[in-house]
């Protein structure tokens, strides 16, 4: 089973912080914050747009 990516990982700390976990978000620098390299690293794998605006991911049709 894959992991969650870098991204993924961010957008539920921010879901859970918005709900009210009382979390924070860490420095840029701090100690367990993902540095350049984390964000360069994530880039390679992320999945490209197409060219009509929709997600690689997202390209089902859908049924009329």
């Amino acid at each position: 089973m894959a992991k969650k990516g870098l991204y993924a990982n961010i957008h539920a700390k921010r879901k859970r912080i918005k709900a009210g976990s009382g979390e924070e978000m860490r420095k840029p620098g701090s100690k367990g914050a993902p540095t350049s390299k984390n964000f360069k690293d994530a880039a390679k794998t992320a999945k490209r747009k197409r060219s009509n605006g929709t997600n690689t991911k997202n390209n089902k049709r859908k049924k009329r």
